[in-house]
């Protein structure tokens, strides 16, 4: 019945790229070949702490300046114009197709990290309630939630809420980032002695994934890892 279903919808919501937005001629892909050849993962070099490519050296010149609370991370594809605007799409354009692609992606290229990291719970990103109303679902827990899918980790969607209503990090600078995010996340949930597994769509600064780190830490998790689709370059 799945099946079948997903059939009748592609033949009148065809499944499109989510790199270059062409409708897929294998409604069975998930990226289309030509976009399959040119997308490819952050290799080595990269940062030892947050896996941004860099061009030698353990550590990307925004770590050695800011530590982060965070233990290690990592993200699967530089954040450039294209991913942008696939990013975009995903969050705002109601293209939430495009997150299986995502998932399957951080599955791939991330689980050698995943299985070091060894993490005992699966926690996504949350977004204010005001947020996830105007856009309808948070793009991070549906990530999450597939990773959880692919590898077996427990997801928990509820065990860290935002409880305080930010502004957009977009044009802020990082020590604004980190200002504008000071007690918005709640831990609701017990974590003491776990290693969690944050999941979002993007890191740039690493502001989100610290304040995240900051209070599940402060709750008694031993141990905080990131994993993201995308991530900005130094």
């Amino acid at each position: 019945m799945n099946s079948l279903l997903r059939n009748i919808l592609n033949v009148f919501y065809p499944r499109c790229c989510p790199v270059c937005q062409k409708i897929l001629k294998d409604q069975n892909r998930l990226i289309c070949p030509e976009c399959e050849k040119k997308l490819k993962p952050i290799g080595q070099p990269r940062c030892y702490l947050c896996g941004k490519p860099v061009e030698k050296g353990e550590y990307c010149a925004d770590c050695l300046r800011h530590p982060h609370i965070f233990d290690q991370g990592r993200g699967i594809f530089v954040y450039d114009d294209r991913m942008r605007k696939s990013v975009l799409r995903y969050k705002y354009s109601g293209c939430r197709e495009y997150g299986e692609f995502y998932a399957r992606a951080m599955y791939l290229y991330g689980s050698r990290d995943v299985r070091d990291w060894n993490p005992d719970l699966i926690v996504p990103v949350p977004v204010h309630r005001t947020k996830l109303r105007m856009r309808g679902f948070n793009q991070a827990a549906f990530l999450a939630e597939k990773l959880g899918d692919y590898t077996g980790i427990p997801v928990r969607q509820e065990l860290v809420l935002k409880i305080r209503k930010t502004k957009s990090q977009k044009k802020l600078t990082a020590v604004q980032r980190r200002k504008n995010l000071e007690e918005a996340f709640l831990v609701n949930g017990e974590v003491n002695g776990k290693r969690i597994l944050v999941v979002d769509d993007v890191y740039t600064t690493g502001s989100t994934v610290d304040a995240m780190a900051s209070c599940l830490k402060k709750k008694g998790a031993s141990a905080v890892y990131f994993l993201t689709v995308c991530i900005g370059r130094i």
